[in-house]
């Protein structure tokens, strides 16, 4: 079984990645959390592999994170829940939001995500409700985190739930924090939306 590959992008489109691991191109399967943090064609890449063995097929599934890949593991461990369906599941929510409304029993987040319907977003929660506590979920910023720090987990947050994806959306929070070190939250939302219509 491959559960790890280091080598160069080959090429990429959402969902797939190629890796050229020393002359030989590995097709592997990536949430769109995933492939937007892969770089260009012919930058190094690694991933971490889940193989996944069928009787026609063996395909591989790439994570840039354990906690993902720990996800994704588990979600196919749901009765209903393929391997297709949970990829789909992580590139449409992030995955400490996931865990969270999972531990809140979130529904209606589960449902918003494309392709996922109210009994398969009750069925996660209550199959996966219990299977979280051993996650590696990054610890969120403490109280003491800075003011700085808070304003810019707001505001990317509140891009992406816009429909701005993660690197984009830092882009243009960093360029409107540098022009407008003092401004208060809906000043540099305003601002980071200005930055993403240019």
């Amino acid at each position: 079984m491959i559960g790890f590959l280091r080598g160069r992008v080959l090429s990429k489109q959402p969902n797939r990645v190629i890796v050229d691991v020393q002359g030989v191109g590995y097709e592997v399967i990536v949430p769109l959390s995933t492939f937007y943090e892969v770089g260009d064609e012919g930058s190094e890449i690694a991933l971490r592999v889940h193989t996944h063995v069928r009787e026609e097929a063996l395909q591989l599934y790439g994570f840039r994170t354990a906690l993902e890949q720990q996800l994704f593991e588990r979600l196919i461990a749901i009765s209903g829940i393929g391997p297709k369906l949970a990829v789909a599941v992580l590139s449409g929510i992030e995955s400490r939001e996931l865990v969270g409304a999972v531990q809140r029993g979130d529904v209606a987040r589960l449902t918003r995500v494309p392709g996922v319907g109210r009994k398969t977003s009750e069925r996660i929660v209550l199959e996966l409700k219990d299977r979280l506590a051993d996650l590696a979920v990054p610890v969120e910023p403490s109280a003491e985190g800075t003011s700085d720090d808070r304003l810019r987990d707001d505001l990317l947050s509140a891009l992406q739930n816009l429909g701005y994806h993660r690197p984009v959306a830092e882009k243009a929070i960093e360029a409107t924090l540098a022009a407008q070190a003092d401004a208060n939250f809906e000043q540099a939302l305003r601002g980071a939306l200005r930055e993403l219509m240019r």
